[in-house]
């Protein structure tokens, strides 16, 4: 049996589920029990080469998780969102949570590797280890001075979501609604164009995903960097408030910038629902929209593994070979599945961070 083509993922929250699993993370991220979408053995037998890795600070009111789900599986629905998180709760927890990627990193001896550039993902995937790159999905960690982000760039941080869904100092989010579009609210804060600017400075990738559709205008207005969205589908096949126009996707393709395809199934189904319960249809038409407008240099993998639910031929990372077959079966082609598994991601962060 040929080998796996190789993936490079735009968004996974294995290390929340890390962090929650207490004394059996060992069993979780070592020894493939299958509890999550991800762990290190079903990756590399799956082909998962890398992607980056979110730290996300948990809402203190998680509410009834329960009914968010039922929620959710019975549109129209719109989720209340949290409240902002204060920096000074956030960096504890965001340190917890690199502590556990450095932890992930110790105990795979040699078999994932925490990047901190392209040649870095690179010469991972080449030694045939998964390749990590820490990502902030919401700024809460770093604070109005910004002296945080030069903190966290140092310890390895490469890309940063201005917001998750709740708003943070530096912007608003999009709320789970659907349907609606991305129009929700105001753009960035004063502090959010300062983060804008200091993240260019440092290299520092922005993705785009949650931020709402003025806060995505006010990027593109302010940022030098191509536009980027790391786990965003197509508004047009699924009118939900998190995914996106065609205008901002047409904008990521004229910037270079980068879309990856969100395997949440309220963001793929055309009705919004959760339910796993799909066939890959809607998941070829969101890839051939996104190709149609932001282009063929421009559409990758953005999972959100362990942080959605995910269609049931797709599952957790051992149906990362199904999707690839479902792009052969629309006829793409093996250079442009090459480009849409890893190849575009690669040449985004080498135009983003250099080098």
């Amino acid at each position: 049996m040929p080998a796996p083509i190789p993936v490079f993922d735009g968004h996974n929250d294995i290390v929340l589920k890390i962090a929650a699993a207490g004394a059996a993370r060992d069993r979780l991220w070592l020894q493939g029990e299958a509890a999550g979408h991800l762990d290190l053995p079903r990756m590399q037998s799956a082909g998962f080469a890398g992607g980056f890795f979110a730290v996300y600070i948990p809402s203190p009111e998680t509410g009834d998780v329960a009914a968010y789900h039922t929620l959710m599986d019975n549109p129209p629905y719109d989720v209340p969102l949290p409240a902002l998180i204060d920096h000074t709760s956030a960096q504890p927890v965001a340190v917890q949570m690199l502590g556990h990627l450095l932890w992930m990193e110790r105990v795979s001896e040699g078999r994932f590797r925490w990047c901190r550039s392209a040649a870095d993902i690179r010469a991972a995937m080449a030694a045939g280890a998964v390749a990590g790159v820490i990502h902030f999905e919401g700024a809460e960690p770093i604070g109005p001075d910004l002296d945080a982000l030069h903190l966290f760039h140092a310890m390895g941080l490469r890309s940063v979501g201005p917001v998750w869904s709740r708003p943070t100092i530096f912007g608003h989010g999009v709320p789970f609604r659907f349907p609606s579009t991305g129009d929700t609210g105001p753009g960035l804060t004063d502090l959010g164009r300062a983060l804008v600017r200091e993240c260019n400075a440092l290299k520092i990738m922005l993705d785009l995903s949650h931020l709402n559709e003025a806060g995505f205008w006010d990027v593109a207005k302010l940022s030098d960097a191509p536009l980027v969205a790391t786990h965003s589908n197509a508004h047009a096949i699924t009118p939900s408030s998190r995914n996106l126009s065609d205008r901002q996707l047409q904008a990521i393709g004229e910037s270079g910038g980068m879309v990856g395809l969100n395997f949440a199934t309220c963001f793929l189904r055309p009705d919004g629902k959760e339910s796993a319960d799909m066939t890959l249809d809607p998941v070829k038409r969101h890839i051939e929209h996104m190709l149609k407008l932001a282009g063929e240099d421009c559409v990758g993998i953005g999972s959100d593994y362990d942080g959605a639910t995910t269609p049931k031929d797709i599952g957790g990372v051992e149906g990362l070979p199904v999707l690839i077959q479902a792009m052969h079966e629309m006829g793409l082609g093996e250079a442009l599945i090459l480009k849409i598994a890893h190849g575009n991601w690669l040449r985004l962060l080498e135009r983003t961070w250099g080098g």
